[in-house]
């Protein structure tokens, strides 16, 4: 068994005055922080999820801006892999399938943003991958929503797919805090 770390879309375009804001980005990378501290004291493989926006009409992560940028607080260190992905799914169309065969990691720790989006996306490809997934639940976060002209908040549509993920005893993944991840130091 091997674990490796991705962190998934922590950039700049996120955050307060960035193209595409989420609810408490700040709150969910601060802890994603916290995750890959305790990472690198365990000298597990780190993996940043860069997304770059090619398709047309987007506004938000366009290359070359510094939106697209990740975030200060998780950017990578000397030595840990970044993937450039182009949608959702952190799977498609990237390296990323092929490095964590090539490093035999079996197990992926998952945080970052979106998580009814690009975080659930990728957990599903995981699992379908043959992976074991657990996911950071307050080191991930969302935007509100829209449901048949109702808003849902961002923490019940966080709430929700984190549940989701962990149902069936945990079949896409298993959903722990920071504070449990980093006290297993």
């Amino acid at each position: 068994m091997k674990t490796a770390l991705l962190i998934i879309d922590v950039q700049n375009d996120y955050f307060e005055g960035g193209a595409h804001t989420l609810v408490n980005p700040m709150p969910a990378a601060m802890h994603a922080q916290q995750v890959l501290t305790a990472a690198r004291l365990r000298q597990l493989p780190v993996v940043h999820i860069q997304h770059l926006a090619i398709n047309e009409g987007a506004d938000f992560f366009l290359p070359g801006t510094p939106g697209a940028d990740i975030h200060p607080l998780v950017e990578p260190a000397s030595g840990e892999m970044l993937v450039i992905k182009h949608y959702p799914n952190s799977f498609r169309e990237t390296t990323l399938l092929e490095y964590l065969r090539g490093e035999n990691i079996t197990d992926l720790l998952i945080c970052g943003m979106m998580t009814d989006v690009c975080i659930d996306a990728t957990v599903r490809a995981a699992m379908d991958a043959g992976f074991t997934t657990t996911v950071i639940g307050d080191a991930c976060t969302t935007r509100d929503r829209e449901l048949y002209g109702k808003p849902v908040a961002a923490a019940a549509v966080h709430q929700a797919y984190l549940a989701g993920m962990a149902a069936l005893g945990g079949l896409y993944a298993h959903v722990i805090t920071a504070a449990e991840f980093c006290g297993n130091q």
